[in-house]
């Protein structure tokens, strides 16, 4: 039996309205660099992903579900705080790129999670969760040291071993801590199985932050060599190595559910799986070695649908029903009010009190349950694999894109162009109008940083420099 006896925490004034034995453990899965038909359950035609399928025909598949950035440490910090990226100043991943040529320079933004937000793990340690953390933090000052996710509230964290080269943990390490792969994702999951063995007792939040299939692009060989008998050059998709990637990450999914069905904890057991930006497409022209976010634009770093929209499910027994679909629009800042409340969780969150994210359980209930609101981007640098500093709104099923270089606007309607094939900027004037202002009130409300026209501007360099850092 769960302890009833709950924890006070030095950052939460506040406890669980519901007991211990009544409150559900949670478990965040986050890949990393997963566009939005990354899985074979979202329209993949090579990627083989049976376990997160499964998880999907037991719960809910969002069709429009978003990251709140283009790339990774500011998603993850909305998700650590349920608040836009822009309203933390931490709108780039650490430590970003420096772009001195570029026709604009970008603002002096936040370089890491400062202490003063309450994280996520912060709030349900307060109320008597045992947090752990496993994988990718990605959230610290270059500059500070004694920081990484136990000074934001998690019991325990597991990154991989020291020395690990990309996906591969050295033979030594390999040898001396007698594991039985060289993998790191393998021995992610092993830590992640391990610390849900140590928490049964009592109610936790498994936080696993996925390396994959961000770069280095590596495969466990046997997968790498299986998925190379089975490349069709017509697909999509037709990587083989980012497939065995994939795969690994499916196959991690699938033994975590394994063990709670083994212990007897699925039942009582909330698992959300998203992304923490779309997958990359392309670097300066090179392609093959990624992936395809088709039939959405572009991907991770550009200002379109293919860098934000992510492949999510939820899964609550009890609460969500098998193989429902919702396309209600929802964003990573949601997931903090939603875990709290599926907890209980009560108190006051510092800073952060007043979060951008909306509590998701009404549309875990009921898919066509719809929110009222817009959702918003920010995104005032460069990227290798984007269009450079953007903000964007999405309004129903519009979505107005603001390119800060020149000052252009591009409006696309996702409801029949989710591809952003045809720019209806011109010739829906009011529609445009609208949308600007109420993405120009919106950041003006949160004090978004914007990029300024750049005295040192030179086009051949500029180029240049960002190839050079690719």
């Amino acid at each position: 039996m769960r302890s009833a006896t709950l924890l006070l925490s030095l950052f939460i004034l506040g406890s669980s309205t519901l007991s211990a034995n009544d409150r559900p453990n949670i478990i965040l899965f986050l890949a990393d660099d997963l566009g939005w038909t990354g899985l074979s359950s979202f329209g993949s035609d090579f990627y083989e992903t049976p376990n997160l399928d499964r998880l999907a025909s037991k719960g809910v598949k969002f069709t429009n579900a978003y990251a709140a950035c283009t790339v990774c440490s500011p998603t993850r910090a909305s998700i650590m705080t349920g608040m836009y990226p822009a309203r933390l100043q931490l709108t780039d991943f650490i430590a970003g790129q420096n772009r001195p040529f570029a026709k604009t320079t970008i603002p002096d933004w936040t370089k890491g999670l400062e202490k003063d937000y309450t994280t996520i793990a912060e709030a349900l340690k307060g109320g008597g969760y045992r947090t752990v953390h496993v994988g990718k933090w990605h959230l610290d000052f270059p500059d500070q040291p004694n920081q990484g996710p136990t000074a934001h509230g998690f019991d325990v964290s597991h990154d991989k071993p020291k020395g690990t080269r990309g996906y591969y943990i050295k033979d030594e390490i390999v040898q001396d801590l007698g594991l039985e792969t060289n993998y790191s994702t393998d021995y992610l999951t092993d830590k992640a199985i391990e610390e849900i063995e140590r928490s049964k007792e009592n109610p936790f939040f498994l936080y696993f932050a996925y390396n994959a299939p961000h770069t280095p692009i590596q495969g466990r060989d046997d997968l790498v060599a299986y998925f190379e008998k089975k490349v069709n050059p017509k697909a999509t998709h037709r990587n083989p190595t980012y497939a065995a990637m994939v795969k690994s990450l499916d196959l991690s999914v699938g033994r975590v559910l394994d063990h709670l069905d083994a212990i007897g904890l699925s039942d009582n057991t909330l698992i959300v799986f998203t992304s923490d930006n779309g997958g990359l497409t392309q670097r300066y022209g090179k392609h093959d070695e990624f992936t395809e976010n088709l039939p959405l634009r572009r991907g991770k770093g550009s200002a379109y649908e293919g860098g934000v929209r992510v492949p999510t499910i939820a899964y609550w027994p009890g609460v969500t029903q098998p193989g429902t679909v919702s396309a209600t629009p929802v964003i990573t800042t949601d997931y903090y009010p939603t875990f709290l409340a599926a907890s209980g969780v009560k108190g006051h969150h510092g800073h952060n009190a007043r979060m951008d994210g909306k509590n998701l359980i009404p549309t875990f209930e009921n898919p066509n349950h719809s929110i009222d609101r817009n959702l918003f981007w920010h995104f005032p640098h460069y990227h290798a694999g984007g269009d450079g500093p953007y903000s964007s709104i999405r309004s129903g099923g519009w979505r107005l894109v603001e390119f800060h270089e020149d000052g252009k606007l591009e409006l696309y309607r996702l409801e029949n162009d989710i591809g952003e094939s045809f720019d209806l900027a011109t010739s829906h004037p009011e529609k445009r109008a609208h949308l600007q202002a109420e993405l120009h009130k919106w950041r003006r409300s949160i004090a978004a940083q914007m990029p300024k026209p750049n005295p040192n501007y030179d086009p051949e360099n500029a180029t240049k420099v960002a190839r050079d850092r690719n």
